[in-house]
């Protein structure tokens, strides 16, 4: 196991220096999963709030975007795609969120901190229908690109 990169020698926090990297096209994709009841789930459609589904995808979108200033030792990058697919399933809604760029490191807390804000976001716009809503199941599913190629969940 490769040693935790985000500590120096002294145990020190630090943001990695990826300077020595070669840019290449990057992808990840995250997913997590907000289970609710049936009774939640037929409601969506008329939340005074409006379409929670589709709030939430902006929300992933957007969050995906400010990783850098949530995450404190994540670089900034300039994303080439951020996604976000919200899935009703007759025990929950599922959420595949994707990212994308060319840069000299990954994309990988972007789309889990898009997952995670677009689960959040679910949870905010039906929170007033059942408190006992759960946010389960956040990981990464498939990274690509970079010195490590290629990952894929199994």
């Amino acid at each position: 196991m490769n040693p935790l990169s985000h500590f120096d020698e002294a145990g020190q926090a630090r943001m990695v220096d990826v300077s020595g990297k070669s840019e290449t096209r990057r992808t990840a994709t995250a997913h997590a999963f907000v289970r609710m009841s049936a009774a939640v789930i037929a409601a969506l459609a008329s939340n005074p709030k409006g379409d929670p589904l589709e709030v939430a995808r902006v929300a992933g979108i957007m969050a995906a975007k400010k990783t850098a200033d949530l995450i404190p030792m994540c670089h900034p990058l300039g994303l080439s795609h951020a996604g976000v697919d919200l899935t009703i399933e007759p025990d929950g809604i599922r959420i595949l969120a994707t990212a994308a760029t060319t840069a000299l490191t990954g994309v990988e807390m972007e789309a889990l901190t898009a997952a995670a804000v677009a689960a959040l976001t679910v949870y905010d716009m039906t929170k007033a229908l059942d408190k006992g809503i759960e946010i389960t199941d956040l990981y990464l599913m498939e990274k690509t690109g970079g010195k490590s190629g290629h990952w894929k969940r199994a």
